[in-house]
């Protein structure tokens, strides 16, 4: 049984006067396995991050079935089942230290305190921040501090990882080290990830799938990308990563009617 199983997700926001509702989401099927890492790409107001708030357990007005090993998700956050959230800025507390943001989330998801010092350490260190952990936001660089609230999401060992354009904000050269960054420390934790991007390298050099969504009103995934054949780790120069890269730029192109959409 798949961990993350939705079928005929339809989402449509009320309104009044002449707009009386736009359609989201309209008949979206996913499925997530266990320590699987899925990308979702899409033009904008296509429905990514209805999506992600959603499997979140952040909007319960939809229509359809969502269910985690059988059960609502209102079943299993009840039962201990853990979701974090990396949104496109980091969100860090700018009055705690690093260490304490990632204290903070690890108290909200009630780890012993006897716990704390020994989980920040290792996750800061995956990321490598352990020599920054003291340091306010403020101090450090929009690239750390990402790589710090990534750090804070793995603390509290999530069941599964949802991720709104996490690098977007970054230069390129920034972003590619901090997918490293990911990617090493999901090895460590082989957590659940489901991450929206509008980026086709990094849809590819991340996901073992890539989900194509169309157009909206009422988006739904399209086409789905495997990137099969690509081991791990992934390098940046591995031709059988440029060519599936060329597989969703194409995708993309061709369930958004963007022919201008480039690998970038």
């Amino acid at each position: 049984m798949a961990q993350i199983d939705l079928r005929d997700i339809r989402k449509e926001f009320r309104g009044r006067g002449p707009n009386k509702g736009w359609l989201a989401l309209d008949g979206v099927d996913l499925s997530l396995e266990v320590g699987e890492i899925v990308g979702i790409l899409g033009p904008s107001g296509c429905g990514k991050s209805t999506l992600l708030n959603i499997i979140a357990g952040l909007d319960h007005a939809y229509d359809g079935t969502f269910t985690i090993q059988g059960k609502s998700i209102e079943e299993q956050i009840a039962a201990g089942f853990r979701v974090a959230y990396v949104f496109q800025e980091a969100r860090l507390l700018p009055w705690k230290t690093v260490r304490a943001n990632v204290e903070f989330a690890l108290k909200a998801s009630k780890f012993p305190v006897s716990e704390w010092r020994d989980r920040v350490d290792r996750v800061l260190g995956l990321v490598e921040l352990g020599k920054f952990a003291e340091f306010y936001p403020g101090q450090l660089s929009g690239g750390m501090q990402q790589r710090a609230s990534i750090a804070r999401a793995f603390a509290i060992e999530p069941d599964i990882l949802l991720m709104d354009e996490p690098f977007s904000a970054l230069d390129e050269m920034t972003a590619r080290h901090l997918r490293q960054s990911l990617l090493n420390i999901w090895s460590a934790f082989r957590t659940t990830i489901l991450f929206v991007s509008h980026n086709a390298v990094e849809a590819s050099f991340l996901a073992d799938r890539v989900m194509i969504m169309g157009n909206g009103p009422g988006g739904k995934i399209r086409q789905e990308v495997s990137i099969d054949g690509v081991q791990r780790p992934r390098s940046y120069e591995d031709t059988d990563l440029f060519e599936k890269s060329k597989v969703v730029v194409n995708a993309l192109r061709a369930h958004s009617g963007r022919s201008e959409i480039t690998l970038a």
